[in-house]
């Protein structure tokens, strides 16, 4: 269930991405329009940030659940100290 909620989030915010990039490659080159040269050359560019997303996404879920290993542990010693 928790994979399932990153890949979603990755896709949208992969997406979104692509529209970014878009957008600040459009202001420095001050292009008025960008093609892709097809769909296959804008879904290569999503997948790669969408899978930039999701190993962000991924890292954060490790380190909260470390984060959260780690205060447990502090907790249970505290415990262990004041009885």
């Amino acid at each position: 269930m928790v994979i399932m909620m990153r890949m979603a989030i990755a896709g949208v915010a992969g997406f979104v991405l692509v529209f970014i990039e878009s957008f600040i490659v459009m202001g420095i080159k001050q292009y008025e329009a960008i093609d892709f040269g097809g769909i296959a050359p804008f879904v290569s560019v999503w997948t790669m940030n969408f899978f930039l997303v999701f190993s962000i996404l991924t890292h954060i879920k490790l380190w909260y659940e470390g984060r959260e290993a780690q205060r447990a542990e502090e907790a249970a010693e505290r415990d262990r100290f004041m009885n």
